[in-house]
């Protein structure tokens, strides 16, 4: 087994930076996420290390050897893509089997390999069938077996979910999870879907235009963003911005967005203090937003009122789209709460939790 180096990496295709400085270490059997939107990178990043593209400046480690100039086939690793790729005229053992055949692996070494993986993924009973005769996810198993017999150092997998339907895909998710465990081997993991990355990773690398922006485990990016990308690109829905100032008033500091003012808790007073005066960018999660008639116990809050503008029904929440001044902003509210659009409603911001950003730079004040 290994872990994987990425040292001042760049990926250049003409005049567009694909990857752009990438720094990080990845440990030995660690399940890694690459997630950000369509074209920041990460794919590309995953490429490189498969051998797929090459490198323009950088150097790659697998382990303690790097790889940089090492044919694909000989980097002991294997990739599972979005397209699964199977052989239409083979059954599932054979395409589960045909790289090793390649490799000129023992038939009896095969055959173990092979309903080895079978019996770890559920699927013995498909090895006599044909891709065609299979479900959306049972191809995907077997695409996953099929890099599973070749016992590789890391594991590549590139959004290889996409194709499924969402229960399928939830069920999927935590079938990978537990094959990560199973295995005890690296998982490196492509996505653009946040709640798969929270949900899966040991720690997920944050890519924005081929940049590293923040690489930490799925609670730390979610309670301490970096910056305003990382703080709106994790949790769904996403974090609540507003244009602000920062203001001081007989000892204690507001949050002023002009159309509210709402007050932040004293134990904060020495974190807000150097920033007075200041304008800066208040975030807030949806989730840290209740209704004021069920307001959890213990919450430091400040009120404020707002426009209800959309509400929507999710059963055991009420999302609800408020407008204050020129801001929409979202509440994940209890179900029994008194949201009617068109009308007023009284929310409370648990301060507690509040972020704050510098409006120039986008990086975190805290």
């Amino acid at each position: 087994m290994a872990g994987v180096t990425y040292e001042h990496v760049y990926k250049r295709f003409g005049d567009v930076i694909a990857v752009n400085d990438l720094n990080i270490d990845i440990r030995d059997k660690e399940f890694l996420v690459f997630v950000g939107p369509s074209g920041c990178g990460k794919t590309t990043s995953l490429r490189l290390l498969a051998g797929l593209e090459e490198i323009t400046q950088g150097n790659i480690y697998i382990g303690d050897r790097m790889v940089n100039d090492v044919a694909p086939k000989d980097r002991n690793i294997a990739m599972v893509f979005q397209s699964y790729a199977l052989y239409p005229h083979m059954s599932v053992y054979d395409n589960m089997a045909f790289g090793l055949k390649l490799h000129k692996v023992p038939k009896k070494e095969i055959d173990r390999r092979v309903h080895e993986a079978a019996r770890i993924l559920g699927i013995e009973h498909l090895l006599d069938r044909k891709p065609k005769q299979l479900s959306g996810g049972q191809r995907q198993r077997v695409a996953v077996g099929r890099a599973i017999v070749r016992e590789p150092e890391v594991f590549l997998f590139d959004e290889p979910l996409s194709n499924l339907d969402a229960k399928l895909r939830v069920q999927t998710r935590s079938e990978l999870t537990k094959l990560h465990q199973r295995l005890g081997t690296t998982f490196i993991y492509v996505t653009h879907d946040q709640v798969e990355a929270m949900t899966m990773a040991n720690r997920i690398a944050v890519l924005k235009d081929g940049i590293l922006q923040q690489v930490d485990t799925p609670q730390m990016l979610y309670d301490h963003p970096a910056n305003l990308f990382v703080a709106g690109f994790i949790g769904s829905p996403s974090m609540n911005f507003f244009d602000a100032t920062m203001v001081a008033a007989d000892g204690k500091y507001y949050i002023d967005g002009g159309s509210f003012r709402v007050h932040i808790p004293d134990d904060l007073a020495g974190k807000v203090k150097p920033y007075t005066g200041q304008e800066v960018i208040f975030g807030i999660r949806p989730e840290n937003i209740h209704a004021k008639d069920y307001t959890p116990h213990g919450v430091k809050g400040a009120s404020m009122s707002a426009k209800v503008d959309v509400t929507e029904m999710m059963g055991n929440e009420i999302f609800v789209y408020l407008v204050t001044g020129k801001t929409q902003f979202i509440a994940r509210v209890d179900p029994r709460a008194h949201a009617v659009v068109g009308e007023d409603m009284t929310v409370v911001l648990d301060m507690e939790r509040m972020h704050l950003f510098d409006p120039k730079t986008e990086k975190a004040y805290f």
